[in-house]
């Protein structure tokens, strides 16, 4: 029996702890991503504009990656890598999770709507949605190729900041997309090699 499995009925999550379901580390290479679309978009966009466009696709990949934690925390508790995450380690309750991950997309999304346009936040919420339903509870174990599929998430932050720069998303965002695309798997596959243990032992095939 997992950690997950026996929660304690009280709650003993701490701020920080929500804090980590954000991903932290994660968040800071989504500013940055998200900050080159906007940068480098022709034309110009109110800094104010631009920051809160950045703050919500942070805060969009922010609920993305506490959705991934409460869906998966069972599974994060027999890898060591991942076992001292909240939800795994039981300092926060899954539904708690889920509802803190629900809040922030819908805050994000809408707020980006409204302060840019509403292709962006479609972009953003897609982007939630891909990687929170269709990689995590689709993709991540029906196949070794679920990185490369569910990159794809990770991808989209530039073309977001485009959008929400320009209202549109031409090619040369979605080059932008692609260059980031081709680089996750590369790097997932490092850490799946030295991670190749736990996931077998959680059941998620990896390449290669």
């Amino acid at each position: 029996m997992t950690d997950v499995q026996t929660q304690p009925a009280i709650s003993t999550a701490q701020p920080e702890d929500f804090f980590q379901l954000l991903k932290p580390r994660v968040m800071s290479l989504v500013v940055f991503t998200a900050a080159t679309g906007l940068v480098v978009a022709p034309g110009s966009i109110n800094p104010l504009v631009a920051a809160i466009a950045v703050l919500c696709i942070a805060v969009g990949a922010g609920a993305a990656g506490a959705l991934n934690m409460a869906l998966e925390g069972e599974t994060d508790a027999l890898m060591r890598r991942t076992r001292g995450r909240p939800v795994a380690a039981g300092r926060v309750k899954k539904n708690d999770a889920m509802a803190f991950g629900v809040i922030l997309s819908l805050f994000s999304v809408m707020l980006l709507g409204m302060n840019t346009n509403w292709l962006a936040a479609g972009l953003l919420a897609m982007t939630i949605v891909y990687y929170a339903g269709f990689y995590t509870l689709l993709l991540k174990r029906r196949t070794p190729q679920n990185i490369v599929i569910g990159g794809a998430a990770g991808a989209f932050p530039p073309v977001i900041g485009w959008a929400a720069a320009t209202g549109q998303a031409p090619w040369q965002a979605w080059l932008l997309f692609a260059i980031i695309f081709l680089w996750t798997p590369p790097h997932s596959w490092a850490l799946a090699l030295y991670s190749a243990g736990d996931y077998a032992k959680a059941g998620i095939p990896m390449m290669p």
